[in-house]
């Protein structure tokens, strides 16, 4: 398979919608009705998921929003009974939240917010006030996402359509780093769709078309799946989806430009299972993205972006040879962002840093690559009455850095180069009877390379955690008390070590490279709690809540000094440059240095439950968030990246036999302390869902239903906020066929 290039991106599909949808609903009400939307596995995989499947038996049907396996688990546990603060997000609450950006179906996650300024399809992961530069590793079906450019917004972006995803896994605090090298914040987890989530165990073919249009910013979606069984150990599954959307109105009712897009993302898998315990999994996702970047409000580029990830997962697991669970997974992801200047531009040159006109069509480009490669098992086994599961393994990301373009342009102060991480780690989960133990060691290595120089470091990382479940009496069985300590590592990226020249534009000022970086460490301490409870009210409900209470200090924490005086760490002043004077900026005197200038200490609580039986279910998740850093010379600081403190209630009621569900979310967001522009605010959202027909299922969801006026706190400057949109209908056909 070579690099997708999608030049013509359907721009036509939104006038043939309506045709679409009124087709959607005349094909599944004339066809057999005996294909329902979710299939089960196929006979005769006996791999990880079907073990998944015999796991969450034990939970009453429809109870299982934390009882199921999380995808990225080395061990084969659901959340609940994770001694982490871990969440799962399944393909029914996936359909519900209508996502049409990864942020989206994050909603209620506590501890979880994203970042994505006006350019909704690029998306940063903020986990507990830790984000960018690898803080989180953002994954996808295996294949780390390391996409980064230098700007005023997020630095590290991905991008994945929701419509191909089926599950999101999230694992908060550097006990994830099993995961890879530089999780000190946590890991997020997108697994695509499979050809079984469309297969019925007696179907050879099936196929799925959904129509969606939304209200605010005029949008369309349209997606169309196909998946064929060659026979019963081999399958495939293609996807494509289209977006196209216009600018949305915020809650006041302004237009916010700069926040249309239209995006082109496909899927294709195939699934082979060459033995009864044994399963490869080959994968391509794509996007073709392109969308206008605006510059107080004018238009200032064209961004035309590709995304191309393969990945190949194998894992072999023998219930006759307890030390056999590998898992083999190799990736590479090539994104590719070209910017073209749409008007000329007043910048200064980053080299002399006298004023420069750069003029209309001029170009920048970002290309990064990823390769990755990630080893593990897991061999299970007894001592002395204490059951053992050793998980041992190493990964290695290599990813490739090129950028280009004019002279002036936004690519310059994102540098190329190459960074290379490896690690390797053994854990081991102790079980006796009420007591539950997980030891492990990682060790991490680092290496960044380019024209300016080299830099490496390692490090070895430890984790203990303590488990303990001291009740035996009813309803007090399913109690369970944990506490953990554990560290995280985390490399510069080749940005924070090597960006250099002067500030483009407004006010002209030099950044200094610092190749003495020292990398990150987080260190965390926390104490939770787990509890599972069947049978609670009637004999087919379940009650699951998890909550935690987090403290990390971050030793050594990266941050831009935008203050480095004349004479400091190589800052000088550059004679010629008038300090204050052209029209349109000015040249201060004065330097930027990414630095180790501070500790960050964040602390939180978070909180996590649902209640699920016949008539529906109520959850409410809770997350608050509070950090700072102290310098070196003590000067306290709040940190900036802190999202806001999030209640989220949702409510859901079943009718017709399981046919409908009515519910609603309302969400209460905490201004951050210390954050200039930030708001409280509450939000209101309300879903209904039809199965009208084995065949047709019809989606309803309202968001922001008062059309409230808000902002993320993560996003815009310290002055300027970037409005979120305000109410937005959403309406959607979904279609299955299959035989």
């Amino acid at each position: 398979m070579g690099l997708v290039n999608w030049e013509s991106r359907g721009r036509s599909a939104a006038s043939g919608m309506a045709a679409l949808l009124a087709s959607v609903a005349v094909i599944a009400l004339s066809a057999p009705a005996a294909h329902a939307q979710q299939a089960t596995q196929p006979a005769g995989d006996q791999t990880d998921q079907s073990k998944k499947a015999d796991q969450e038996k034990a939970a009453p049907a429809g109870a299982t929003l934390l009882d199921k396996i999380l995808v990225l688990s080395r061990t084969g546990e659901t959340a609940i009974e994770s001694l982490a603060s871990a969440s799962h997000i399944d393909q029914e609450q996936l359909d519900r939240r209508m996502a049409t950006t990864p942020n989206e179906m994050l909603l209620g996650v506590p501890g979880v917010a994203a970042q994505a300024d006006a350019r909704r399809v690029s998306t940063s992961i903020n986990i507990r006030g830790l984000q960018d530069f690898g803080r989180v590793a953002v994954i996808v079906d295996g294949a780390r996402q390391n996409f980064q450019r230098s700007d005023h917004g997020t630095q590290s972006t991905f991008y994945i359509d929701p419509e191909l995803v089926k599950s999101v896994d999230v694992i908060r605090g550097p006990v994830a780093n099993t995961y890879g090298s530089g999780a000190i914040g946590g890991v997020v987890f997108f697994d695509t769709k499979d050809a079984s989530d469309f297969l019925k165990p007696e179907e050879t073919w099936a196929g799925s078309v959904t129509g969606r249009y939304e209200s605010n910013g005029k949008g369309w979606t349209t997606s169309a799946a196909g998946a064929y069984r060659l026979n019963e150990n081999w399958d495939v599954l293609g996807n494509i989806v289209y977006r196209n959307y216009d600018d949305y109105k915020d809650g006041g009712g302004d237009t916010v430009k700069g926040t249309g897009f239209d995006v082109l993302s496909g899927l294709l898998k195939t699934t082979i299972r060459p033995t009864d315990n044994s399963e490869l999994k080959l994968g391509w996702v794509g996007s073709s993205d392109g969308w206008t970047e605006t510059s107080r409000g004018i238009p200032a580029n064209d961004a035309d972006l590709k995304s191309n990830t393969f990945t190949a997962r194998y894992n072999i697991t023998d219930d006759a040879k307890s030390w056999l669970d590998l898992h083999i997974n190799a990736s590479y992801n090539k994104t590719n962002l070209g910017l073209t200047s749409l008007a000329p531009l007043n910048r200064f040159d980053p080299v002399t840093g006298l004023p420069v006109i750069l003029p209309a069509g001029s170009t920048s480009t970002f290309d990064v690559g990823t390769t990755g490669i990630d080893i593990w098992n897991t061999s299970r086994f007894e001592t002395g009455g204490i059951a053992h599961e050793l998980t041992y393994g190493g990964d290695w990301v290599g990813d490739n850095v090129e950028t280009g373009g004019t002279t002036g342009g936004d690519s310059f102060y994102t540098p190329s180069g190459k960074r290379n991480v490896s690690g390797a780690y053994v854990q081991d989960k102790l079980t006796w009877d009420w007591l539950e133990v997980i030891a492990g060691l990682r060790y991490d290595n680092y290496s960044l390379k380019s024209d300016e120089g080299n830099t490496s470091g390692d490090r070895l990382s430890p984790r203990i955690t303590v488990g303990v479940s001291p009740f035996e009496s009813a309803g007090l069985d399913g109690l369970q008390f944990y506490g953990t300590y554990a560290e995280g590592y985390r490399s510069p990226s080749l940005t924070e070590t090597l960006i250099s020249g002067l500030h483009p534009a407004g006010v002209s000022f030099p950044f200094l490279p610092n190749p003495n970086l020292r990398p990150e460490t987080g260190k965390t301490l926390e104490a939770g709690i787990n509890y599972k409870a069947n049978g609670v009210i009637q004999s087919d409900d379940a009650l699951r809540i998890k909550a935690a209470y987090f403290h990390n200090d971050v030793d050594d924490y990266i941050g831009l000094n935008d203050d480095v005086g004349i004479g400091n760490n190589g800052c000088r002043f550059i004679p010629g440059l008038p300090i204050i004077g052209p029209p349109g900026g000015y040249y201060i005197p004065t330097c930027a240095q990414y630095q180790n200038f501070a500790n960050a200490k964040i602390q939180g609580f978070e909180f996590e439950g649902v209640y699920d039986a016949a008539w529906g279910y109520a959850g409410l998740s809770a997350s608050i968030t509070n950090g700072h850093t102290i310098s070196y010379t003590g000067v306290r600081a709040d940190l900036a990246t802190i999202p806001s403190s999030q209640v989220t209630a949702q409510l859901g009621l079943r009718f017709l036999e399981d046919k409908l569900t009515v519910g609603g979310e309302v969400q209460y967001n905490g201004k951050p302390k210390g954050n200039a522009v930030a708001t409280d605010y509450t939000l209101v959202n309300a879903f209904a869902s039809y199965q009208a027909t084995d065949n047709l299922k019809v989606d309803f969801r309202a968001d922001n239903l008062f059309d409230v006026k808000y902002a993320n706190p993560l996003n815009g400057s310290t002055t300027v906020a970037v409005y979120e949109p305000g109410i937005t209908l959403k309406l959607a056909a979904t279609m299955r066929f299959g035989g």
